[in-house]
């Protein structure tokens, strides 16, 4: 299986490569591919056999200011990969994001739930996996994923230990309910996905469990001895930017069930496992 990796250096593609270790790997940052541009796609794209994408436009609230440039990223660039795959024969998995949903619901969403995004940035992933979609619909496999945190790079889990460092207390949103997600889990999902014969499609690729943003900040100190007491709750009135949050971002997790895969771990198992491991850093 010769693999194409975007969006290479992010979190989740650092760890992409870990997890594909021993396989073909073409891992390409955006200094070696800009996926809005569709023939550098295309030549990119040929001779692999799976393209995993996750390149994409993340700065949430420069998007409602930008969204044009967005659009180019997190939609036209899975458009073009979508086209580039189809030609060719290639699976695309192409990371998505709880934001294609309005936060509005009481039980998690499902994989078919319609796509009701509230920000710029959930507008344009919500294009991009319509389009990638509709340009490769028996290659196309959209994850969904929410709140990462990993090792190699900025992320909510590792500000809270910075703001250990120097903070006697500080205040954590606790009316955003979600799915904190390690990116080494997700990437041992989506080779595990690679490896079987599940149909095309969406999955959400989330710890299973939910949690407050608050609830998330004091597993993070627990688990690495610290103190948890040091952290307040707050609500999200005090944090006001410009793109809105949804309030309520807990994934549905049935479509690995069907495909015979096993839905992710549960997310305070998936911490604790991220502290040993050091993807975490307290000093």
């Amino acid at each position: 299986m010769r693999v194409l990796i975007t969006g290479a250096n992010g979190m989740l593609g650092r760890d992409l490569q870990v997890a594909l270790s021993g396989r073909q790997v073409t891992a390409l940052g955006r200094a070696d591919l800009d996926v809005t541009d569709a023939a550098g796609v295309a030549d990119a794209v040929r001779g692999h056999d799976v393209v995993v994408n996750c390149a994409a436009y993340t700065k949430v609230d420069d998007a409602e200011a930008h969204e044009q440039e967005a659009y180019a990223v997190n939609a036209t660039g899975p458009a073009n990969l979508a086209a580039a795959c189809a030609a060719t024969g290639a699976r695309l998995v192409t990371i998505s994001t709880d934001y294609v949903f309005d936060g509005n619901a009481t039980e998690p969403y499902a994989e078919d739930r319609p796509r009701d995004p509230i920000n710029a940035y959930g507008r344009t992933k919500a294009a991009g996996e319509e389009l990638a979609l509709a340009a490769h619909p028996s290659g196309t496999y959209v994850v969904r994923t929410a709140w990462l945190y990993g090792a190699h790079g900025p992320n909510f889990a590792q500000t809270m230990l910075n703001l250990a460092k120097t903070k006697d207390t500080w205040s954590v949103v606790d009316d955003q309910l979600g799915q904190p997600t390690w990116t080494a889990d997700l990437a041992d999902q989506i080779v595990a996905l690679l490896g079987s014969d599940a149909p095309a499609g969406i999955y959400h690729g989330t710890n299973a469990g939910q949690a407050t943003w608050y609830e998330f900040a004091r597993a993070v100190l627990e688990e690495s001895g610290l103190d948890p007491e040091r952290i307040t709750p707050t609500d999200s009135s005090s944090f006001v930017r410009p793109a809105p949050r949804p309030s309520y971002s807990v994934l549905g997790h049935a479509a690995w069930a069907t495909a015979g895969l096993h839905e992710m771990r549960p997310w305070r198992e998936a911490l604790s496992s991220a502290v040993r491991s050091g993807a975490l850093r307290t000093t």
